[in-house]
């Protein structure tokens, strides 16, 4: 298969003559019906947890159509494309089912329950020659893409430790409860596999190496919660009346040192139930040059450390940026881009290949692949936490052409 560059002048369709639709629509299934109709692309329809349901997020979200089950989405001859945003333990049978079906396929991480499944995925896409992308849209934020620009180009000099921390505060009472707190739908993994993926692999991104080597504690504070009889929202703050005492046998928080294939290390701290903190993802990359640092809450600053001269911020600005940086960027120095503008971003790349046919040679977005990369981190992070060691990130070899991008 040629690039996507190389194919434009082939007849190439435009991103506008796409059809999607979306399974789930609660927050994260809502932002992706946003941002895909930003750019473009036809959503015609969304699939929720029930019909009631999905018709009622339809005619909130001005959809045309609410699915009455996976098989009538999969049957609209219109949607080519299919974005799983159900919980977790629907990823495997949502993701392989469209694959099968012949449609593209957007995922939401984690990619499964395990990495044997999301390696099951990964065969199951290769073997179609679909696109498939993984959602790790945080890379997404222009600085991000800048920065990998960055680290690659060797400015920074050679990558030497590896720091920050992802915390949120919506789980932090006893009363705030979810789906994710259920290991049989979320996994075994719940901060780290739900946030601290997120900060996994934009870390692998930006600094273009893999973790090998992690030793992990993870800790649960809340024992038991107050699960609600009726139907929650992610991130309500409503308190249920009715509700129903749960035992909890997933991490609020957990604590994490990293080794990387090229010799950096790391620690990063990843919370839950951290007051006051909404959606604070910050990293700090120390080369032996330079250092770079960003932060969630303002991502349209990237701090740049030096030892002999003054360090600087990069305030967001398309004519400053290197050329990822800049195509990630919709809007001109001083507007600044946040959450929801990283998955318009992201949908712009993977739909470039849609519109062409099919995956470039070199996808410049996640794929499976590296979603089950992050499967395997996780694994080892778990296994690390139950025996109390270091413990090393088992990687077998994929097939031909599916390896992680970074």
């Amino acid at each position: 298969m040629a690039d996507t560059s190389q194919r434009v002048g082939q007849g190439m369709r435009r991103i506008a003559d796409v059809g999607a639709a979306v399974i789930g629509t609660g927050f994260i299934g809502t932002v992706h019906v946003e941002a895909l109709r930003r750019i473009g692309v036809q959503v015609h329809g969304v699939l929720g947890s029930s019909p009631e349901r999905g018709a009622a997020r339809a005619a909130t979200l001005g959809v045309a159509r609410a699915y009455d089950s996976f098989d009538e989405l999969l049957a609209d001859p219109a949607v080519e494309v299919v974005h799983v945003t159900s919980p977790n333990d629907l990823h495997l049978p949502h993701a392989k089912a469209a694959l099968a079906a012949g449609r593209h396929v957007v995922c939401e991480k984690p990619l499964a329950m395990s990495a044997l499944e999301s390696r099951e995925l990964v065969e199951l896409a290769a073997a179609t020659g679909l696109v498939n992308a993984a959602n790790f849209n945080i890379r997404y934020y222009p600085l991000n893409q800048h920065a990998h620009e960055v680290v690659a180009a060797g400015e920074i000099g050679a990558v030497r430790l590896v720091t920050g921390r992802y915390f949120q505060d919506w789980l932090l009472l006893e009363s705030d409860w979810n789906w994710r707190l259920e290991p049989e739908r979320g996994g075994a993994l719940r901060a780290v596999g739900d946030i601290g993926s997120h900060w996994l692999d934009l870390m692998t991104f930006v600094t273009g190496q893999r973790v090998v080597e992690v030793m992990a504690d993870l800790s649960t504070f809340v024992r038991t919660r107050r699960e609600p009889t009726g139907p929650v929202e992610t991130y309500s703050t409503e308190v249920a009346a009715d509700t129903v005492t749960r035992v909890i046998a997933t991490e609020d928080a957990a604590t994490i040192l990293l080794r990387f294939e090229h010799g950096a290390r790391g620690a990063v701290s990843i919370s839950q139930i951290s007051a006051g903190r909404k959606n604070s993802l910050q990293y700090e990359i120390d080369g032996s040059r330079s250092s770079i640092a960003w932060d969630s809450e303002q991502p349209d600053q990237l701090w740049l450390g030096h030892r002999e001269r003054p360090n600087e911020i990069l305030i967001k600005n398309p004519a400053l940026m290197g050329a990822a940086g800049r195509a990630a960027a919709a809007l001109p120095g001083g507007h600044v881009e946040g959450f929801g503008d990283t998955f318009a971003a992201h949908f712009r790349a993977i739909y470039a290949d849609v519109a062409a046919g099919g995956p470039s040679d070199h996808p410049t977005y996640p794929t499976f692949a590296d979603g089950h990369d992050e499967m395997l981190v996780n694994d080892a992070i778990a296994e690390s936490a139950r025996l109390g060691r270091w413990v090393e990130v088992i990687r077998a070899a994929l097939p031909v052409g599916t390896e992680a991008r970074r």
